[in-house]
């Protein structure tokens, strides 16, 4: 097949998804599928809209076959290891933030990852560099500066918490009053 073909049935597929006609965009990229058995475009749209549809166990062995057969893929690494944190796997999934920040260190998704399952793991010190690093990333983000303050207040560092409030209030003023609410500090807004 042609990459002329490939592409006009790429597009063919975003634009079923465009509409909202998952079905006929899952059995656009079946057909694919058995065209390009291997394409990462294919395989992790694919496992995507599975996980969508409620088709867990089809989508892992998508995922898991994106990293296999793109192993220098920091995306497919990163989506599998999204996979396998919602799943509860743990340290797999950290394998798999690890992995796909090695691949890509900008890659800001995948720092946040790291960071969730370092929190989840307990490891609270590599779970404060890998959520800097989100947020030096994505300044403007408040996932990454939520779950960084929240990490401050379980190491008992008030002062980093009082400084993350203080930083989100000059963009994200409900997510400042939220961890204020949590954590019980009153902090004023930056002069």
């Amino acid at each position: 097949m042609s990459t002329l073909a490939f592409k006009a049935q790429r597009l063919w597929v975003m634009t079923l998804l465009v509409f909202g006609r998952t079905e006929p965009a899952i059995e656009q990229l079946r057909g694919m599928q058995r065209q390009w058995p291997h394409d990462f475009y294919v395989l992790s749209s694919l496992g995507h809209l599975y996980l969508q549809v409620g088709k867990r166990a089809a989508a892992r062995e998508l995922l898991q076959h994106a990293t296999e057969a793109h192993p220098d893929n920091a995306h497919g690494w990163f989506n599998w290891g999204f996979v396998l944190e919602e799943d509860g796997e743990i340290e797999r999934a950290r394998d798999c933030f690890l992995r796909a920040t090695e691949l890509s260190p900008l890659l800001d998704r995948a720092w946040y990852g790291l960071g969730l399952t370092y929190i989840r793991l307990n490891q609270l010190d590599l779970a404060v560099q890998a959520l800097k690093r989100n947020t030096q990333l994505q300044p403007m983000s408040p996932y990454g500066w939520y779950q960084l303050a929240r990490v401050h207040l379980d190491r008992q560092e008030p002062q980093e918490v009082q400084n993350i409030i203080r930083h989100l209030k000059g963009f994200e003023p409900k997510v400042a009053a939220q961890l204020e609410r949590e954590t019980g500090f009153k902090v004023p807004a930056a002069l």
